[in-house]
This record gives C-alpha cells, sequence and structure tokens, in this order.
C-alpha cells in the first residue's frame, strides 16, 4: 500500500516545522512568499494531497452536496442530477451520488454515510416511511431539501410537481377519448406522497365525470416492465375488462403494452394507454406512448436553486420553500383514438 504523503513529511524534507507547511499551503500572510513557493513546489513533487475531510471538519464546509435517489438508471433521476450539477458546478460545488433502490434501510444507510462525510447539504427523493432519519439531518444543522418523493416537514424545503394535476390530466384524457373503464397502475406505495397523490387525481377525474370508482380496476405495481405484464394478466382475467390503462410509470406502460400486443389487443382502439414520467423510449417506440412530462432537468435546477438562496443568505437564513411545478400532458398514438 502506498503510504499517503503528510504535511510532516514535507515539513521533514524541507527542515521546518509541520506548522509552517500548514500556513504556506494555506496561504498564511505571516508566511513569506519564497517560503510558500518552496513548499508548493515540494508538495507537488511529493504528490501531496489535502486530506478533504480534515479541511471540511476545520472549515465546516466541504463543497460536497449528497444526492439520494432510488435508482439512476432512469433518464427522470438522471436529468435530475444534471439540472443540479449544472447549477451547482458554477459555485464551486460538487455532488456526492447514492441510491437506496427503494430500500428504507439502504436509504438510512445512505444518510448516515453523507453525514460523516461533512456534505453541506442533503438533496434527497426519499422511498421512506418514517421521518426519524431526517430528524437527524436537521439536528446537524445539515440543510434538507426534498425532490420527486418528499415529506412535508416543517422547515424543510421541497421541489415538486403538481402530482395531484398530473394524474388528473391523464385520466381526463382518455375519457375524452371515450374511455369509461380505466385502470390505474400504481407503480408505488401509497405512503409515499406522489403515488397517493397521482392516485388521488385519478380518482377526481373520474368522479367529475360521472364514473364509478373500481377498486378492482386498481393494481399496486413496482416501477418495472415485467409488473406491466403481469397486471394486465389480472385485469384481462376480469369479466369486466378495462377499456384504458393509466400507469404512474413509463415502464410500468411498456409492460402494459407488450402484453396488450402479445394478446392481439388493438392499441388504442381497444385498450388506450398512457405513463407518467415522459422516458425518452415513449417518443422512440413503434407505437408511441402517450405521457406526463416532469421537466425533471428544471426539477434538479430548481432544487439547486433552492439551496443556493439558503446558503447565500444573511447569517444562513432558514428558507423553507416548497415549490410545485406545473406538469405537461405529452399525446402519443398510444392514446389517441
Amino acid at each position: 500500500m502506498v503510504k499517503k504523503i503528510t504535511i510532516y513529511d514535507i515539513a521533514k524534507v524541507l527542515n521546518v516545522t509541520a506548522a509552517t507547511v500548514s500556513r504556506a499551503l494555506n496561504g498564511n500572510k505571516n508566511i513569506s512568499e519564497a517560503t510558500k513557493k518552496l513548499v508548493l513546489e515540494t508538495a507537488k513533487k511529493m504528490n501531496y494531497e489535502p486530506n478533504k475531510l480534515a479541511l471540511a471538519l476545520k472549515s465546516g464546509k466541504s463543497n460536497n452536496i449528497g444526492v439520494i435517489v432510488p435508482r439512476i438508471n432512469t433518464n427522470f433521476f438522471s436529468s435530475v442530477i444534471r439540472g443540479i450539477e449544472d447549477e451547482l458546478n458554477p459555485s464551486g460545488y460538487h455532488i456526492i451520488i447514492c441510491q437506496s433502490h427503494n430500500d428504507e434501510t439502504k436509504e438510512i444507510n445512505n444518510i448516515e454515510s453523507l453525514i460523516n462525510s461533512q456534505v453541506d447539504a442533503i438533496f434527497l427523493s426519499t422511498s421512506s416511511k418514517q421521518s426519524e432519519q431526517f430528524e437527524k439531518i436537521l439536528k446537524k444543522n445539515i440543510p434538507l431539501i426534498f425532490f420527486d418523493r418528499k415529506k412535508t416537514m416543517d422547515g424543510v424545503s421541497s421541489v415538486t410537481i403538481d402530482d395531484f394535476s398530473g394524474g388528473y390530466m391523464a385520466t381526463k384524457h382518455l375519457i375524452e377519448q371515450g374511455c369509461r373503464k380505466i385502470a390505474h397502475l400504481a407503480s408505488g406505495d401509497f405512503a409515499i406522497e406522489i403515488f397517493r397523490d397521482r392516485h388521488a387525481g385519478y380518482q377526481q377525474a373520474l368522479a367529475d365525470h360521472g364514473i364509478d370508482y373500481r377498486e378492482d380496476l386498481v393494481m399496486r405495481t413496482n416501477s418495472k416492465i415485467e409488473e406491466g405484464k403481469l397486471a394486465i394478466e389480472q385485469l384481462f382475467s376480469l369479466a369486466d375488462k378495462p377499456d384504458a390503462i393509466f400507469s404512474s410509470s413509463d415502464f410500468v406502460a411498456l409492460g402494459a403494452i407488450q402484453e396488450l400486443k402479445a394478446r392481439k389487443i388493438k392499441i388504442p382502439q381497444e385498450v388506450a394507454v398512457i405513463g407518467f414520467a415522459n422516458e425518452p423510449f415513449t417518443d422512440y417506440e413503434e407505437l408511441s406512448i402517450s405521457s406526463i412530462d416532469q421537466f425533471p432537468e428544471d426539477m434538479g435546477k430548481m432544487t439547486a436553486k433552492v439551496f443556493l438562496e439558503q446558503v447565500n443568505s444573511p447569517d444562513m437564513v432558514k428558507i423553507e420553500k416548497k415549490v410545485v411545478m406545473e406538469p405537461k400532458l405529452v399525446i402519443r398514438k398510444s392514446s389517441k383514438k
């Protein structure tokens, strides 16, 4: 194992004190320019790298932001991350990305690791039903900002889209196409607000158009293609089958379409389908998929802006903002009759 060079090694080579090396490296005005130059040149030759964690502990600032997402292998979360980076990098911040894989224990472990890494803030799209770990972040005086999936907490900012509106407009669009037996594939736990709100929007749209809500047409799924196929198998075992699918995930919608095609069911003539998130593949399928656009890159930029507004405020005044962005209905072949 290669030994890490320290300020003590540089001091020994130059026959000066470690304190002198430290001051020179930090640009202390009491150290002569000649000594500073000599220390910097020697440090470079010896491949010295400062201990960033120690510097963070000393200064109280690491210039690192922790970002926790359920997973990064979707366009939505990778676009949010891109937006965060684009907004933070000019201010000298870097991000540390963690994945929870929709697992509450992993999310808690991610939070612990980020706190121990002395991050300056945590941006979080939560998979958790609890709040205790979030209180721990706040007790450490680390700014916490939710995006996409949030918990409603006093003193904590969030950046989301209007998921209720997204669910409502998707369902209303299907009703306007003449559909009356609309199934909802709820790709998440209703304990998480975004999935509960999308379902509530679906319910309200049905009610506003005089359509009865049917429990047998609402299915809980995970956000996977295979789950969409399984949902269609169950829905089409019913005596009174659906004539439309509103999925709160594009991946589940894609699986549903694949299974409908395998059953020779015409889309959208017999069953119209709409998803949620506007993943890139929705526009490149042979049968393009209608979806709800969440503008993830803008969400990432807004999350970063909310943080910067707080850290740049006089005396780090705590600013609580609840930013709600408007989603957009994108109509394609899978739902337009």
